[in-house]
């Protein structure tokens, strides 16, 4: 498939990592999903696009338009078309509430329809975008969507989390909440619920995805790997913790992860392969 995309102008950049366009036929269709510090709009012009969840009780879900996501704390699978064309937003973790009315809270660990967030919206922009002739072309036009969806006021405490969340972004997750609790001059408890407002999750789980994410992300597939080096590096220092871990984001060892991830090194990577992986 061909990857093109942008971090977006200001002020959508304070909430928004990149906007991006995905066309052609993918390398693998079904992908494992670990957990990422993100949250996520996808719009797809060409479909059926299904997705499950690692949690057996959920249903699998279809969508043929679009669909949100929250922050997930679990790996999910997902199915691409046999040829895909789509658009999407990676949203900072903290990104989405200044663009939807829904709580935030609410679409953690779930799926919800394009239409469910942005009412009767999906027709109308899948017009705009199919108009579109160049992948920069529809990149245009969802920022276009976006900016007009901005929030002129903020909503209350979401500037303390964008504060504190983005040191735990430099940071890969590992300052202590304690330590940012005090920094922002309110107790634990209080930014516990600000993040579930407006995350809908807390620090210390946000850090936990944060930690992983660099630690999978340093991963170099064609190269000697000491888990024993990388994963204090990340910030686990309990071998037992790690492990652990590793196997309910992935679904796999460390061992396991690396000889799937070598299997496939030697094919083509975009940035949205990055994290997730073949499946099929």
């Amino acid at each position: 498939m061909e990857y093109v995309g942008r971090v977006p102008a200001a002020p959508l950049d304070r909430f928004i990592d990149d906007i991006y366009c995905l066309t052609g036929e993918p390398h693998h269709r079904l992908m494992n999903v670990p957990p990422m510090p993100s949250a996520h709009l996808f719009l797809h012009l060409d479909g059926p696009v299904r997705l499950w969840d690692s949690d057996p009780s959920v249903p699998p879900a279809v969508f043929t338009d679009g669909w949100f996501m929250g922050v997930w704390t679990r790996r999910f699978l997902f199915e691409y078309p046999s040829r895909v064309r789509l658009v999407g937003v990676h949203f900072k973790p903290w990104g989405m509430p200044p663009f939807i009315d829904v709580p935030t809270g609410e679409l953690c660990n779930r799926w919800a329809p394009v239409d469910a967030v942005w009412q009767r919206s999906v027709d109308r922009m899948r017009n705009r975008l199919g108009d579109a002739a160049s992948p920069a072309a529809l990149l245009r036009v969802l920022e276009d969507e976006l900016r007009s969806r901005l929030a002129r006021a903020p909503a209350r405490g979401l500037g303390l989390v964008v504060h504190t969340g983005s040191r735990l972004q430099v940071s890969h997750g590992t300052i202590p909440v304690g330590a940012l609790a005090e920094t922002a001059g309110v107790s634990g408890n209080h930014l516990a619920h600000l993040f579930k407002t407006h995350v809908g999750v807390t620090p210390k789980r946000m850090a936990r995805i944060y930690r992983f994410a660099r630690l999978i992300l340093s991963v170099d597939a064609l190269r000697p790997v000491d888990w024993s080096q990388l994963a204090p590096m990340a910030g686990y220092f309990d071998h037992a913790h790690f492990s652990r871990e590793f196997k309910e984001f992935t679904g796999h060892t460390p061992t396991q992860y690396l000889a799937l991830r070598r299997r496939f090194a030697a094919e083509p990577e975009g940035p949205q392969e990055r994290g997730p992986m073949p499946a099929d």
